[in-house]
């Protein structure tokens, strides 16, 4: 329920106005007070000033504080900064964030990413805080916005003498000529001055500029679209900025996309002596000069979401990727980041050998990346359990991968067949075996279940082994939300200028009795409107000083 406020003109205002809303006259005093008009909003009254809230009003009272807004801001801050401590996860290509943090940053490390501060843009908490900075600056614009509009767009010219005597501009003196025709002269000049002119008999209004007032909700606009794009960069499809390997020869999918990109040939080039500089010759390392991937990429047709089916791919696009010199189609972009010289495996062809007979039963396919998850060797069958790219043991012992690049694989099979229990004997392979994995190998392998006494899976030579001669590493980016992150910035550039460049000057004056009341009011540059309102003054053969305009005579 929202109670009234009636002024002595007979116009009903609602609690929390602060100067009527036909009238002008201050509704806080008996009438005596000198004291200068607080002129935000002209005064009127907004939602949050309700009487007897409900919990609606007092959610609604929450978020169109500025001091919570300002709150708010500084805790976003705050999780900003904790967020650029280390490393986020986001930003590497490859590795396992729960030992990576400890094993180089310590204890504290630990804690940073048991804390999720490995990920602080993208946790709940920093979302959450984002969705409040939103709300408030919507709900804070409507609760000003609204009766500003209200109070600019229903303004009354005859203003209520108080109005005009305590403003900080003011004149008060006597004219010898008829009110209406002196208001009548007075339009010429106030609109050369670019003011636009409303009269009411011997009452005035004249104003210009007024846009300028609504500068800092449309800088509000901008902040919300603006804000709106970063929490859309979340959602899928928008925003991706990840590293990904893509082997040599090899076709790969970039992930949460339809596309795929094949790097058809690495190749780098060195500077050679004569081209380096002495200082770097001293320190005899090797320096690239240019390091480039010939890529081709596809699009998916059909069969793009069944794994059962091989996709069928359409090529869009061919281009050698170079630093800065990014793959670019239809907003996804690929930019050269690094590269591995260093041969990896790609497949191999293992046998299962029997280890008592030396019968074997039969050789396989085994790709690194995409492995079959059933194997059938003669009266064995290899069920795929697990696999490791980077094979090592944790803490506790147990396997995990320390990365996503086939450096150390090991694939865990359930071997069933004659002379094994029913439920099968786990075995854990190493295709690329020295004498240390060969040693991790067997050692396991006891540990699972002895099958090494029996069975064993064994690369008869290295015509059966496929590697891939480099590998490029490539920054996958995709942000279709940017356009309106410059789009939010630019509207705040808007509001920006027009507030600044611009200031909302308003002239109101009556003639009572032969007496000429002027009152005027600006948001900005004081001095400026004083100087204009003389200078009209005078135009009109009124001889005034200018510190005689200001309220008080000649107060500073």
């Amino acid at each position: 329920m929202i109670k009234n406020t009636k002024c002595e003109c007979g116009h009903q205002n609602r609690v929390g106005t602060v100067l009527c809303e036909a009238c002008g006259k201050p509704l806080d005093d008996s009438g005596d007070s000198t004291e200068l008009l607080e002129m935000r909003y002209d005064g009127a009254a907004r939602r949050s000033q309700r009487a007897n809230p409900n919990w609606i009003d007092k959610i609604w009272n929450f978020f169109s504080s500025v001091k919570v807004a300002v709150y708010l801001i500084i805790f976003t801050l705050i999780g900003a900064i904790f967020g650029t401590i280390f490393e986020q996860e986001s930003n590497f290509v490859s590795f396992d964030p729960s030992t990576f943090y400890k094993e180089k940053y310590g204890t504290i490390g630990d804690i940073y990413y048991k804390l999720g501060l490995s990920h602080t843009y993208e946790s709940w908490w920093f979302v959450t805080l984002l969705v409040m900075i939103g709300a408030s600056l919507v709900i804070c614009s409507l609760d000003r916005v609204l009766p500003l509009y209200k109070a600019l767009s229903k303004q009354k010219i005859r203003k209520h003498m108080q109005f005009l005597t305590r403003q900080k501009v003011v004149y008060q003196g006597p004219i010898q000529e008829d009110g209406a025709a002196w208001t009548q002269r007075a339009i010429a000049p106030l609109k050369k001055k670019g003011y636009r002119v409303h009269t009411d008999g011997d009452a005035l209004l004249a104003e210009k500029q007024r846009f300028s007032r609504w500068g800092p909700y449309v800088i509000h606009i901008g902040l919300i679209v603006f804000l709106l794009a970063v929490l859309f960069r979340g959602l899928p499809g928008l925003h991706l900025d990840k590293h990904y390997w893509f082997p040599e020869g090899e076709i790969t999918k970039i992930p949460d996309t339809n596309l795929y990109l094949k790097n058809e040939k690495f190749t780098v080039e060195y500077y050679t002596e004569e081209e380096m500089s002495e200082e770097f010759r001293e320190t005899g390392k090797v320096v690239p000069k240019l390091f480039e991937t010939k890529a081709v990429l596809y699009k998916c047709t059909a069969n793009c979401d069944d794994p059962s089916k091989e996709p069928e791919l359409t090529e869009v696009k061919r281009h050698a990727i170079r630093v800065n010199d990014p793959l670019n189609y239809q907003g996804v972009k690929a930019y050269q980041f690094d590269f591995d010289l260093t041969p990896k495996l790609r497949s191999v062809k293992p046998v299962l050998v029997d280890v008592k007979t030396g019968k074997q039963y039969g050789k396989f396919q085994l790709d690194m990346t995409d492995p079959q998850l059933k194997y059938e060797l003669g009266p064995y069958t290899l069920e795929l359990k697990n696999k490791y790219m980077d094979f090592s043991l944790n803490e506790k012992g147990q396997p995990v991968s320390k990365s996503n690049d086939p450096n150390a694989p090991a694939f865990l099979f359930l071997v069933k067949g004659p002379d094994l229990p029913e439920e099968g004997v786990q075995y854990i392979y190493f295709p690329k075996v020295v004498d240390k994995e060969r040693f991790q190998q067997d050692a396991i392998n006891k540990k699972l279940g002895g099958l090494q006494n029996k069975l064993s899976l064994d690369v008869l030579g290295m015509d059966d082994v496929d590697f891939i001669a480099s590998s490029s590493y490539l920054n996958i980016r995709v942000d279709r939300a940017m356009p309106f992150v410059w789009l939010g910035l630019g509207i705040v550039m808007i509001g920006l200028v027009m507030g600044f460049y611009w200031h909302h000057r308003r002239i109101w004056l009556r003639i009572d009795n032969g007496v000429l009341t002027l009152g005027a009011h600006t948001s900005k540059n004081w001095f400026g409107l004083r100087r204009e309102v003389a200078a009209f003054l005078k135009g009109m053969n009124v001889d005034v000083n200018e510190k005689e305009l200001e309220n008080g005579g000649e107060r500073s």
